[in-house]
Order: C-alpha cells, then structure tokens, then sequence
C-alpha cells in the first residue's frame, strides 16, 4: 500500500536542505551568542522599512495585492524594465520552487554547480528531475565554461548558477556570464541567482535590460536590505519566460507587510549603502581572523567569508561543531572539496569577536 501520496515523494528524505539556526539551538540546550551561519543581515532593515511594515500591519486583516502592482511597478522602474518583466515571491528559494515548476517534468534534468545553493536540487528532485553537476573550480570558482559544456551535452531544462556565489563568495563578470548565455541551448531555461549582487563590483552584474527569452534572473530583500525574516525576492526576464512563473506562482503570498516594506526599502538608498560599507569592513576583519590562525579568506563579494581551513573534510567538521558548542552559529559546506571551507556570515565587530573567541577554543581544542 503506497497511501495517497505519490510514491516519488514518499521516497523523499525527511529533511530541508539545511538545518536551521533555532534547531541546533533546541539541540544544544541555550541560543547562540552570535548568528553567522544564515547571511543574514545583523544591519537589519531600514528604518522606513520598518516603520512602513508597522503601518500596515494595521490593514493585515485584507491580502496582500496578488498581482503586487506598486512592488513591482517600483523594481520595474529602478531597473529601467517593464513591469510586465517582474515578479515577485516568496524569497529566491519561492521562485526557485516556481521555476521548477513551471520548466521540468518528471524524469527531465537540470544542471548546477556541485555544492551550490541546495535548495534549487531540492525542490528539482521533489518535482522528479534528476540534477547533474559540475565541480568548482581548484580555486573555488564555479567552471563557467564547464557548465555551458556539459549543458550542451544533457539539453537540461534548467541550469542554474549563481553570481556572486554562495557558498563560496567568489564572483564572475558579466562578460563571463554572457558568454554562458550564449553557448547553453535555446532549450535550457538560465536561472542566475543574483542575491548577493549588490555586494557584488558593478563588473559582474549584466545590465538589468539584458532579455533573453531563456534567462531569468533572481534577486531578494533577504541580504543586502536586511529583510531575511519578510521574504520577499523577485525574478526578472523575457516577458514570456515571466509570464509561466506567474502561471504557477501562489498569488496571495506576498503580505500587505511584506510588499509595504520591501516597497519602502527600495527608497532608502542611504541605509543600502551603509549596509553595503558595513559588510565590507565586516569581511576585513574576518579575513584578518581567519589570517591570524593561518587560515585562508577566499576572496568575497557576499555578506560573508568562506575561509579554507586546508586540512579537509573531518578537521573542519571537528571545528566547526566546536565552534557551534561554544554558541557560534557558522555552516560548513556538506559538498566534496568545499567541505573543508567554513562560510561566516559578517556580522557586527562584536559578533567577529566572538567567533574569534569560539574559534580560538575550538583550534586549542581539536589542533592542541
């Protein structure tokens, strides 16, 4: 007897591509001193974010506008797009789902980088695709051309990337990114998950009129507008390919709350650029911890800083969990290779004291 459900999903593991910060804080008995394992944004939101999530929260008894008229009309115009080239979800891991669901059938493929943000090959494989893919790079770079080469070879349905890339922070340049474009066939949908973008230098970001018919770029408020907990994010591309996402998009997702604030965040330029100032002189003091106990800070165009401990897979795991027992909350890549980095998130400079502390405890700990 199968029950009602489909067998593909029985088959399924129960778990989320990633364990969250409250869960190892019920495990471990006491909340963590300093969070830096999600990349989000300690800076928090603007303050007119916040006072305009206030204001309507008073109107939350009505939905939220299903067709997020004025959220997307705002994104629209700052990118110098049509609206009818935007939409909006419940952060990038919501439109990715959407994606999925709007390309792939049961049995088709995608293709990604191996140990990119799991979330994509978790719903990919909730939808029956198999996922494919490719190693990074030696210096911790997605293989761009590797990529549109082995596209090339599966005609997958998706292929998906990410620029800056998480978990690694390193970045491509548009030019870089262009070149994929235009080698993957007409037939592979090009999702590029852009959530770090404005970390990012002005060099890796194609401009936002750059249509294709199967590219689609994502973006969010979680990172750099400090929004993590709204979830709010946004695709933007050929009207077309936009057009399926809003097919099977759940329309009353976005809040009253959530479109308020992410509406007002994209007015406040100043709070984005102290945000953006504070997360680089964030990834200057990690680079100098992770330079203290000879550690290697790869280089980072993120709200964090992966650091490659050079001694594999196990080592980093002992460490990391150490560091995670003294009330530090960092993640360590679970992907071969990458396994042996552990990616903080930059915090406040009392939060870099801390991991630095925790750190210290752990390497006397582990390393003697």
């Amino acid at each position: 007897m199968t029950g009602p459900f489909s067998p593909r999903i029985r088959a399924l593991a129960s778990i989320s591509p990633f364990t969250g910060p409250e869960t190892l804080e019920r495990q471990h008995g006491r909340a963590f001193q300093a969070r830096l394992g999600a990349n989000e944004s300690v800076f928090g939101p603007s303050p007119k974010a916040i006072d305009a999530m206030a204001r309507a929260a008073e109107t939350s008894w009505m939905y939220g506008d299903p067709e997020q008229f004025a959220l997307r009309e705002a994104l629209a115009s700052k990118l110098g797009i049509s609206r009818d080239c935007v939409v909006c979800g419940v952060g990038i891991d919501g439109l990715l789902r959407d994606l999925v669901a709007a390309a792939c059938d049961p049995g088709s493929t995608v293709l990604a980088s191996l140990g990119a943000y799991p979330t994509f090959g978790y719903f990919a494989v909730a939808a029956g695709a198999a996922v494919e893919t490719v190693p990074y790079t030696p210096d911790y770079r997605q293989d761009l051309p590797a990529l549109a080469a082995r596209a090339n070879e599966l005609g997958p349905r998706i292929l998906y990337l990410t620029n800056p890339d998480n978990p690694t922070g390193s970045w491509a340049s548009a030019d870089e990114v262009e070149a994929l474009v235009l080698k993957v066939p007409e037939n592979t949908l090009i999702v590029l998950d852009e959530a770090y973008c404005e970390f990012a230098p002005a060099r890796a970001t194609l401009p936002a009129h750059y249509l294709r018919p199967n590219f689609v770029r994502l973006r969010t408020f979680s990172k750099a507008y400090g929004m993590a907990g709204v979830r709010v994010g946004y695709a933007f591309g050929d009207p077309n390919a936009i057009a399926q996402i809003h097919k099977v998009r759940d329309h009353f997702s976005l809040s009253r709350i959530a479109q308020a604030g992410a509406l007002a965040a994209l007015s406040d330029a100043d709070h984005l650029a102290f945000t953006i100032d504070a997360v680089e002189k964030g990834r200057s003091l990690l680079g100098k911890v992770a330079e203290r106990f000879g550690f290697r800070a790869l280089p980072s165009a993120t709200n964090f800083v992966a650091m490659d401990l050079g001694r594999g897979e196990e080592h980093c795991r002992a460490l990391a969990e150490d560091i995670a027992k003294q009330g530090v909350f960092v993640r360590r890549p679970g992907a071969p290779f990458l396994n042996r980095t552990l990616r903080v998130s930059v915090g406040t400079p009392q939060d870099v004291e801390c991991f630095e502390a925790a750190l210290s405890k752990a390497v006397e700990a582990i390393d003697g």
